[in-house]
């Protein structure tokens, strides 16, 4: 068997930890939080990739919380996360991201173009 590391995406003594915090939980086996850990994984993939083309579907460039809000509520294998997602704000109608425009993202410099000769 390979690294655990390189197998497991997310901490496999966190999950276990996590579990036996429960006081109905006994002894976990070696193998459960191996298997948690690519559960949630491939959940977070899931739900990352229909997030991607919700934002895209919009036609803005950088995801936001809004589009992953977006995507539980039109994807019902997310049902669940609704609570979680009604704190969410909706973008302010008329600002850049209703329109799905993330072009007013560049900075502008701050530098001085007058020159200093104000004495």
């Amino acid at each position: 068997m390979g690294k655990r590391s390189a197998t497991c995406k997310f901490p496999v003594a966190r999950i276990k930890k996590i579990m036996q915090a429960d006081e109905d939980v006994g002894k976990v086996a070696q193998a459960t939080p191996v298997l948690i850990s690519k559960a949630l994984e491939l959940f977070m993939a899931s739900i990352v990739e229909e997030t991607v083309k919700e934002t895209r579907k919009r036609g803005a460039r950088k995801m936001s919380p809004y589009h992953v809000k977006r995507t539980v509520h039109e994807n019902d294998t997310f049902d669940f996360l609704k609570d979680i997602v009604a704190k969410v704000a909706d973008p302010v109608e008329g600002g850049s991201e209703a329109a799905g425009d993330n072009r007013g993202g560049k900075r502008r410099k701050t530098g001085k173009k007058e020159s200093d000769d104000s004495e």
